[in-house]
């Protein structure tokens, strides 16, 4: 018989049987497809940058999980690169520059508010600032503190900190760098500030309802903490005593152990008018605490058959960040939180920290900004009124142009807010061609700029449809792209369905109540949109799925990272992992987040094809490979072959003939060559009614791309 050639279709397909597929690919990992042929991925390099702080990292080069990076020039033509993590904020300055933490303060206290304590051998420190505000994971630095007499010093203690517990509203602990020794007594001086950044957010969603969760066996959030003081408290008290009530309500409920007691009245340091066990029998019930127990204020209390307060089954939900320029400076916003500006110094050895915008009725609360390329109006998503503290997560509201200290709308600028109506929550937008799309969670809508006396004009440009988070959009060629809850959308001047022969594949095995986590993005050098998202059994980003709009081909795979940009501003697209480093892909062939670079494991196989119709078996002796190892750094580069024959649709593969194919080329002495030298057959013994063929490599320094290999197939009986 002739040789068959094994030439498949590009684009993986998963929506029915690998026999069903035949003649396309079935199951893939860092593969892409160029110019209709599968290839290795491009590899990636670690940015070399470090973070300038006194508390370093104790991993990697920044603190925190990344959600956000944004690259700009300033006029001084610095590279810039900003970095959101859900505990810091950087700058980074270049390709390799350090990670300089600009992330803004909430708090700065007058001198002397704080204090400390120490204890002999211990690393612990005790913190005394009323009010602090602080939950365990914060950051702090200190300043003007003196030593505490022996080795806990001023140089120890007027440096950054990370608050290791909260043990009241007024106090807490560190860890220092030594053990305290018995000279230690001291409280650090009358002068000590404590500058407080702002509250770190949480890594992951946390759901908020269900079995243990609120007052019903979990942990209740409250605004003040506090202890039992004067003895036992006993099961059928009406008051309750403790240690100080600082910052707790006049009336409300309070929280010891388990159990929440609700109170009518404070005196002193007493809650008056109590009822025990509020929240019901069981664990809630009124009970016995000892001295020393902590009460916690309980604002969010859910006991057995009660209803659920508005907005408890949101849960938790990850630190988000969107940042975008206003001239060369930028401003950058935690989602559910304030704005804030961060000016750019003409010393790039200079980072002041990001500044809160206060001015007039500039939004407490926002969900989204941007800031729009015409005419400059800076424009937040998801935010409060003005004059009020309840957010609208429908409303959009925009300053004056060229204006972002001026909210107020009057006849004399065009500042001014609308609300949308279809959907409960604005959750992205994107500035695309001569428009800024904008969408909630059940539609999609059309802005742009009108000029006075409107402002800024809405369309509704689509309804019923959905978007999985707020990171999920990506725009290439002047067409948008996004990640719905269960299909993929484009947008190119009307919304339509994108065709995904990998839907079922992805949404029959994703993680959807951690979709803030899913992100998108472009790699212009493939023409190719990415999204990275969380399988079923994950609490973490570790799948990708890509689609190359230029030959409208898929491809899926494995891989964990945390945000992604791909700037003209920077040679690669670059990317975050969960090691907290800032890594450039499509750079070299491996992995060089390690020490030294680790192989990239990549194969791809094909759907089942029959041996003639199916009806023989088939027997396979021999194959004409028909790969190319372009890019290798090593000397005689390699990938495994492997058929993989079945007896019929639903059986087992059985035994595979796995042949290596090595390259001639030596690709680190020679580059330039008029004739690529490869295996050039090899011979196997294979038998099977269909098969399925893949090629694979897991070496160092290898890089590869399939052409059309053959087989020699020739009919060997019927059982």
């Amino acid at each position: 018989m002739p040789l068959q050639k094994l030439a498949f279709r590009p684009g993986v397909n998963r929506e029915s049987t690998t026999l069903a597929n035949e003649g396309t690919y079935f199951e893939m990992d860092k593969v892409r497809f160029r110019s209709g042929y599968p290839e290795k991925l491009g590899g990636w390099a670690a940015d070399t940058g470090t973070s300038n702080a006194t508390l370093a990292p104790p991993t990697g080069s920044f603190w925190g999980i990344c959600r956000s990076l944004w690259n700009w020039i300033t006029l001084s033509s610095y590279n810039l690169l900003g970095v959101g993590t859900n505990l810091k904020f950087y700058i980074q300055s270049g390709t390799g520059g350090t990670f300089n933490d600009v992330t803004p303060l909430r708090l700065t206290t007058a001198p002397g508010a704080v204090t400390f304590a120490a204890t002999t051998s211990s690393t612990t420190l005790t913190v005394t600032n009323a009010g602090h505000g602080a939950q365990a994971g914060d950051f702090v630095t200190y300043s003007g503190a003196v030593t505490l007499g022996g080795v806990i010093t001023a140089t120890v203690l007027n440096i950054e900190y990370r608050v290791a517990t909260v043990i009241s509203n007024n106090i807490y602990t560190i860890i220092s760098s030594v053990a305290a020794n018995a000279s230690d007594t001291g409280n650090g001086g009358g002068a000590t500030v404590g500058a407080y950044q702002i509250t770190t957010g949480s890594a992951v969603y946390t759901q908020g309802v269900g079995w243990g969760a609120g007052g019903w066996g979990g942990i209740i959030s409250g605004a003040a903490t506090t202890a039992v003081s004067g003895g036992t408290l006993s099961a059928i008290n009406t008051t309750v005593t403790v240690t100080a009530t600082t910052g707790f309500t006049a009336t409300g409920n309070i929280l010891i152990d388990s159990e929440t007691i609700s109170y009518t009245g404070v005196t002193g340091t007493t809650f008056t008018g109590c009822t025990r066990g509020v929240n019901g029998a069981g664990s809630g019930a009124a009970t016995t605490h000892t001295n020393g127990t902590a009460v916690v204020q309980s604002t969010t209390f859910t006991g057995w058959g009660s209803p659920a307060p508005s907005g408890v089954g949101l849960g938790i939900q990850l630190r988000l960040w969107s940042q975008s320029n206003y001239g060369e400076d930028l401003i950058f916003n935690p989602r559910g939180g304030g704005l804030y500006y961060w000016n750019t110094n003409a010393n790039p050895n200079i980072y002041d920290r990001g500044i809160l915008l206060t001015t007039g009725d500039t939004p407490d609360i926002c969900n989204f900004v941007m800031v729009s390329d015409a005419s400059r109006f800076v424009l937040c998503f998801g935010v409060n009124e003005a004059g009020s503290a309840i957010q609208n997560p429908m409303l959009i509201r925009w300053s004056d142009q060229e204006d972002f200290t001026q909210w107020t709308p009057s006849i004399t600028n065009q500042a001014g807010s609308y609300i949308l109506s279809h959907g409960s929550q604005i959750v992205s937008a994107l500035q695309a061609r001569q428009e800024i799309l904008v969408w909630t969670d059940a539609a999609i809508y059309s802005m742009q700029y009108l000029g006075p006396p409107y402002v800024w004009g809405f369309q509704l440009l689509g309804d019923n449809l959905s978007i999985v988070s707020p990171n999920a959009t990506a725009t290439a060629n002047n067409v948008v792209y996004w990640m719905g809850v269960d299909k993929f959308y484009i947008y190119s001047g009307r919304v339509e369905t994108l065709y995904c022969p990998l839907r079922q594949y992805v949404y029959g095995d994703i993680n959807l109540s951690q979709a803030f986590q899913f992100f998108s993005g472009t790699n212009e050098g493939f023409n190719e949109i990415w999204w990275y998202y969380c399988s079923s059994t994950s609490t973490t980003v570790d799948r990708y799925v890509i689609y190359n709009y230029l030959e409208k081909v898929w491809s899926y795979g494995t891989l964990a990272r945390t945000a992604w940009i791909d700037s003209p501003l920077r040679i690669e697209p670059m990317a975050t992992t969960y090691g907290n480093k800032l890594v450039y892909h499509e750079s070299g062939v491996d992995d060089g987040t390690t020490n030294p670079s680790s192989a990239i494991t990549s194969y791809i196989q094909s759907a089942d094809f029959n041996i003639g119709d199916g009806h023989n078996y088939g027997f396979v002796s021999r194959m004409v490979p028909d790969i190319t190892f372009d890019g290798s750094t090593v000397n005689n580069p390699s990938v495994t072959f492997t058929l993989r024959p079945r007896q019929n649709p639903g059986s087992d593969y059985s035994t595979s003939a796995i042949p290596t194919v090595a390259s001639a080329q030596n690709y680190v002495a020679q580059r330039n060559y008029s004739v690529q030298q490869f295996t050039q057959l090899i011979y196997v013994r294979v038998r099977g009614r269909q098969m399925a063929f893949k090629v694979s490599s897991d070496g160092l320094g290898v890089q590869w791309q399939l052409g059309v290999p053959s087989i020699d197939a020739r009919p060997d009986g019927r059982r």
